[in-house]
């Protein structure tokens, strides 16, 4: 009797067990086959819950259009501008300056995303986004032995917001220019600049349209020293398809304008136009012509007037 009583009693705990799991049954049973049975790992089409707004940095809903948080993210919520000259990249230009005569002006830099709070988007994400950028951009005499002859060196941490078609810089940077050692043995008639320059910048970036960019941006200098004035104002645009190009190349133009109060709100204007190639986190190579005209992006020679034209080639992360 006791053996029974012991059997009947594990019998009422095993129902009991049973109808606690089975409110947390859905109401419907997945049918074989269906996605809803298949391995995610081996299937396309594993179902996801997506729900608008913020998330959470572990949820898988961030790739459905939500906000996380995102270390190191791909892309860049305000991409640098193609035709801005002092923008932190890796490039190389061989031109020809109508007085000076062959110049060969590099950029060895870039520009990353630190942390991001918006969409895991590499192309044209939303959200907010601190970046960090540097380069050094020296300029090379090819005539003569590809001497140095001056390089001004930046660094920066831009803070970016997007949203749509639209979005927003503010960064600090620090610009200062030093002189090339070569150039001062060769002609020491050549005065030297200690021209540096710690400054805000607030811009706008603006797609009326999917392959079209508007941008404008004013830069208030902190500190200035070697003939440096405060205000500076950029201003641009860029065309080029929207999306990642896979092997073959787009065409891509862009211009941009930069005006500085050291030369009396004059500066310097540069046009590029060629071919592009775009990964599909946002990466970007470009080759083609840059065209050049106005006062020096060289700063040791911020007051000289420059007119050059050449090949080149840009690569952005």
């Amino acid at each position: 009797m006791d053996g029974a009583a012991a059997a009947l009693a594990l019998a009422l705990v095993g129902i009991a067990v049973s109808a606690g799991r089975s409110q947390d049954l859905p109401e419907r049973l997945p049918s074989l086959g269906s996605a809803e049975l298949q391995d995610p790992l081996l299937s396309d089409a594993a179902p996801v819950a997506c729900y608008e707004g913020v998330m959470d940095a572990d949820s898988d809903c961030c790739g459905c259009g939500g906000w996380c948080w995102q270390m190191l993210p791909d892309g860049l919520i305000y991409p640098s501008y193609m035709a801005g000259v002092k923008e932190s990249r890796i490039a190389a230009k061989w031109m020809r300056e109508r007085e000076h005569g062959w110049i060969w002006d590099v950029t060895l830099g870039g520009r990353v995303g630190i942390v991001r709070f918006g969409r895991r988007d590499g192309l044209r994400p939303d959200g907010w986004q601190l970046d960090m950028e540097g380069a050094v951009f020296p300029r090379l005499d090819i005539a003569n032995s590809l001497d140095v002859e001056a390089a001004d060196y930046r660094y920066g941490v831009p803070l970016t917001y997007g949203r749509g078609a639209y979005q927003m810089k503010l960064a600090f940077y620090h610009l200062s220019s030093h002189l090339g050692d070569e150039l001062m043995l060769r002609d020491p008639t050549v005065p030297r600049i200690n021209f540096c320059r710690d400054a805000v910048v607030w811009g706008h970036s603006f797609y009326p349209t999917e392959n079209l960019r508007l941008y404008a941006e004013v830069g208030l200098a902190t500190r200035t020293d070697g003939g440096r004035e405060p205000w500076e104002f950029q201003f641009g645009f860029e065309y080029s398809p929207a999306g990642p190009t896979g092997t073959r190349p787009v065409p891509f133009v862009a211009a941009n304008a930069h005006l500085r109060q050291e030369v009396g709100f004059g500066g310097n204007v540069s046009v590029q136009t060629g071919w592009l190639w775009r990964g599909a986190t946002g990466h970007m190579a470009r080759a083609g012509v840059h065209y050049g005209n106005g006062k020096s992006d060289q700063y040791e020679f911020y007051n000289q007037y420059e007119s050059k034209v050449g090949l080149a080639l840009w690569y952005d992360y």
